[in-house]
């Protein structure tokens, strides 16, 4: 059975930073791409960063130079962490695992950004 968890949501002020981690289960982690996906309140869910099983990353415009994507493959673990937060970065927070056919998705956690 496939299970991500994430965790590291909050609250927090404009300019702060969180971590948000997803910890993986039933899969081969290291060989799937893993991505970090945001949807807000009556916006469709979009793209926040991906990394590949070897490392590479792509970042949405609006992240680049305050996110950062990163895995540990012998902990099974993906994080984002999040600097320079802004209000508009307000959203349940997604983990995503793709390889081939398989994709899979946990249940999100919240980031609140209060101004």
């Amino acid at each position: 059975q496939v299970q991500l968890v994430e965790s590291g949501g909050g609250l927090v002020q404009t300019g702060g930073s969180l971590r948000l981690s997803c910890a993986a289960s039933g899969i081969f982690f290291s060989v799937y791409t893993m991505g970090w996906y945001r949807q807000a309140p009556g916006k469709q869910r979009e793209l926040v960063a991906t990394i590949t099983g070897g490392g590479s990353t792509n970042y949405a415009d609006s992240v680049k130079g305050r996110f950062t994507i990163s895995r540990d493959n012998a902990k099974n673990t993906l994080y984002l962490q999040m600097n320079a937060l802004k209000p508009e970065d307000m959203a349940a927070y997604y983990c995503r695992a793709t390889r081939l056919m398989n994709d899979y998705w946990g249940q999100g956690t919240q980031v609140t950004v209060s101004s």
